[in-house]
């Protein structure tokens, strides 16, 4: 027994010791990924010098966060997961799922390893153009991620209280391996029914075993590569690294440190008391905010994992604070986010103009209106959910209040139109506003507001990075899913049954929409409109559909299927960001999916929606 505790405080030791490195590195990462970008932006609006090299150094730095932030949430047990099924289980059976969740991690990350660090080492002879450094200093990035996520999963597993059920776990992830290493000869003749063997048996299996979303996508892409395919594992890895390091999602660990800011600077609360005085008496008020801001902000950091961690910080804890579900607000958020993925300037819209050929003011003009019809729609749903509920309704407030209250609150409603004039003028890139923000935020707290405790500045980083390596590391493993697929031929193979399908443009429209729901659930919309746009657009243009209005329905469609549980990304995503247990969100969510369905059908039906302004 004297052993066994001695063994279990030297584990505890040195997983405190790891995770206070890891942590502090981490946040000195990202202060310093914003520190670069916002000298990137004084230096070339103010003094016309642009840094050639800031780009490339905030790249390099993000990839380490990114990293650093999925070992941190590992320790903290961050990964977004499903456990709808495995919460029934008891005693061993939990125990079991609990032990499993580590052993499939530890599975993914021990078989990725090694293709990491050769590729790493192969990199080292590459110099990288602007700093004029070996680029191994980014690509160690990866093996080193890895690692740590492995070790931090090694030392749970040992710490569990059923070594027993730990044991099974372990036993079960290897007859699993050596069985499907096994039945290698049987896959080679079933040809495209491994699409459907491991991208979904396997994914969902996964999924609902209660292993964590990113695990899952990695094993299944893991699994058909490395036994129907002569595909090197390698390849993952730099799937992986693009679709974690691509220069957009930037924004996301910065609008997340911004949310938080605003949090603790005072000025999320000044704008959600405004905001009350004027919707507080009615009943779900602040579910119409919360629609509202989504739409405003929305665009204007080209990631929608931004844009719903600029806005949760400052309506979230007021809303819990008045009564509200956390399930409910979790699917609104998520539905929001399907909601506002047309509002200009999408990056999902400025990739289909490139690709395309279509004209990208068009579409910025073309997918205003049907995001307000959506938001109108969610908002009819609000109304029904809250027509009984008496708990967030406040008295009416007076005329005086309300304009003293916007006298306050003045600063923090600036925001988003001050982040917006600041992209659409050219003074910072989509993935440099956020830094503006975060300054404007610092001098609000620190001169209007005067709420700011230097303390917190740390764990904040801290959480920013955890929070956005639990939502990078799924983007990096969906990214991969999504290579392997287009390397099947399945995309290919969709786009040539779609041009032969009978019954002319609705029936086409129809299909497409069903398409990109499901390609919306597997794929970021990036890599789903470079994969499918150049093929299907020209289909659209044959049978007479125009091509904003086929544009806006298929991103819409793509933006449902991406927040729609069980697999969709971005609905972790909104879990991740609002820090909700996935479960509690999946049964609200569906009258606000089936709003989204009937908006979505209405605008393909009426064109005029989405051309009516052209």
């Amino acid at each position: 027994m004297t052993a066994t505790n001695q063994l279990n405080k030297t584990l505890i030791t040195l997983e405190s010791a790891l995770v206070s490195c890891v942590e502090w590195f981490a946040a000195m990462l990202v202060f310093a990924d914003i520190c670069i970008l916002f000298l990137g932006v004084v230096s070339r609006f103010v003094f016309r010098q642009p840094l050639t090299w800031s780009d490339e150094l905030a790249s390099m730095i993000f990839l380490w966060t990114a990293m650093l932030g999925s070992v941190i949430a590992v320790k903290r047990s961050e990964h977004m997961r499903m456990t709808a099924l495995i919460s029934l289980a008891r005693g061993r059976g939990a125990a079991f799922f609990e032990s499993l969740q580590y052993c499939a991690g530890l599975t993914f990350l021990g078989l990725l390893f090694m293709p990491a660090y050769e590729r790493a080492m192969d990199e080292a002879i590459v110099v990288t153009p602007a700093l004029e450094i070996s680029s191994l200093w980014r690509e160690a990035a990866l093996p080193v991620g890895i690692a740590l996520m492995a070790l931090y999963s090694l030392l749970r597993l040992s710490r569990t209280p059923k070594l027993m059920q730990s044991a099974q776990a372990a036993v079960f992830m290897a007859v699993v391996v050596l069985a499907l290493y096994k039945c290698q000869f049987i896959f080679e003749d079933l040809g495209s029914w491994n699409l459907l063997i491991f991208f979904v048996g396997v994914v969902l299996c996964a999924v609902f075993a209660g292993v964590p979303i990113g695990y899952s996508f990695g094993l299944g892409v893991l699994g058909f590569l490395g036994f129907t395919t002569t595909t090197p594992i390698s390849v993952i890895v730099g799937r992986m690294d693009e679709g974690m390091s691509h220069q957009i999602l930037l924004a996301v660990p910065l609008f997340v440190f911004l949310g938080v800011l605003m949090e603790m600077s005072g000025m999320a609360r000044s704008m959600v008391a405004f905001l009350e005085s004027l919707l507080g008496h009615v009943k779900g008020g602040l579910s119409y905010v919360l629609i509202g801001a989504m739409y405003l902000v929305s665009g204007i950091s080209g990631s929608k994992a931004a844009d719903m961690a600029a806005v949760t910080p400052a309506l979230f804890p007021e809303m819990k604070k008045r009564g509200a579900d956390e399930g409910e607000l979790v699917a609104l958020l998520a539905a929001t986010g399907a909601q506002t993925e047309t509002v200009p300037p999408s990056l999902v819209l400025i990739t289909i103009g490139s690709v395309t050929g279509v004209s990208i003011s068009g579409l910025f003009t073309g997918g205003l209106l049907p995001a307000l019809v959506l938001a109108l729609l969610l908002a009819l749903v609000v109304a029904w959910r809250t027509r009984n509920d008496d708990a967030q309704v406040l008295p009416r407030a007076k005329s005086s209040q309300v304009i003293q209250l916007l006298v306050v609150a003045l600063p923090a409603l600036a925001l988003p139109f001050v982040i917006r004039f600041a992209v659409i003028q050219g003074i910072a890139t989509a993935t440099e506003v956020s830094t503006i923000g975060i300054v404007y935020c610092t001098l609000a707290g620190l001169v209007i507001y005067r709420q700011w405790s230097w303390s917190r500045i740390v764990p904040m980083l801290i959480e920013t990075a955890s929070l956005s390596g639990a939502i990078l590391f799924i983007i990096g493993t969906a990214t991969a899913m999504a290579w392997g697929l287009t390397q099947s031929g399945f995309s290919g193979w969709l786009a040539q049954s779609m041009q032969q399908l009978p019954g002319g443009a609705p029936v086409f429209m129809c299909v497409s929409i069903v398409a990109f729901v499901i390609l919306g659930s597997v794929l970021e919309g990036i890599p789903a409109i470079v994969l499918l746009g150049p093929l299907l657009f020209p289909i659209a243009r044959q049978l007479g559909i125009h091509e904003v209005h086929y544009a806006v329905v298929v991103v819409l469609s793509m933006g449902l299927g991406l927040f729609a549980p069980p697999l969709g990304v971005g609905y972790y995503a909104a879990c991740a960001i609002g820090k909700v247990d996935p479960n509690k969100g999946i049964k609200p969510i569906l009258p606000y999916l089936l709003a989204l369905i009937v908006g979505i059908v209405l605008i393909a039906y009426i064109p005029w929606i989405s051309i009516g302004a052209l």
